[in-house]
């Protein structure tokens, strides 16, 4: 089960955030780049869930999310996912099963660890977040510590918020950096 609550920042707030998770002692664990690819079929749309192959610096991830719930903020979802070796054959096979690619979607992170809690921050091309994943107590432990009271909740998951801002190429929905080199943040 995965429990995550998702904030938008403003460029000073993730500046701040930056600065406080240092401050309080987090672990600063990496950067990564990914690209997520979302897959449809009608199975998955039917149960509200979403079958993704994120390629990364780190390693390559298959998940399976199926929503659960959302209140206050807090999503929960059922999650499975399995490291690939070889995501481009994967791809493959995934698109043979007949499922299509209907969505990507490019993201830098920032990923930090503190107390029980993972908290990441991200970057794309429609704006800068932040996540924060754990156990509920440990999220509004993590929030009292960093301020988030003052920061707008996003109930938005990026795949939505994918398909409002990204451009229609083809049959799918992208949102992508147009220069890797022209982000303009680092740690």
């Amino acid at each position: 089960m995965e429990i995550e609550k998702k904030y938008r920042l403003s460029p000073e707030h993730w500046e701040r955030v930056n600065a406080d998770l240092k401050e309080i002692g987090a672990e600063y664990i990496a950067e990564d780049f990914e690209e997520n690819i979302l897959f449809h079929n009608d199975f998955l749309q039917e149960n509200g869930a979403l079958l993704r192959l994120r390629k990364t610096g780190r390693g390559n991830l298959l998940t399976f999310k199926q929503f659960v719930s959302s209140a206050g903020g807090v999503k929960q979802h059922v999650e499975h996912e399995s490291e690939v070796e070889k995501p481009d054959e994967i791809e493959r096979i995934v698109e043979r099963l007949g499922f299509e690619k209907k969505m990507v979607y490019e993201k830098r992170r920032l990923i930090w660890k503190f107390k029980e809690v993972e908290i990441v921050l991200d970057e794309l091309p429609f704006g800068l977040f932040m996540e924060i994943e754990g156990a509920m107590m440990a999220i509004a432990e993590a929030e009292m510590y960093l301020g988030a009271e003052e920061f707008e909740i996003e109930e938005k998951t990026y795949p939505y918020l994918t398909k409002e801002h990204g451009e229609k190429i083809g049959g799918r929905i992208e949102s992508r950096f147009g220069n890797k080199a022209d982000m303009t943040w680092n740690n």
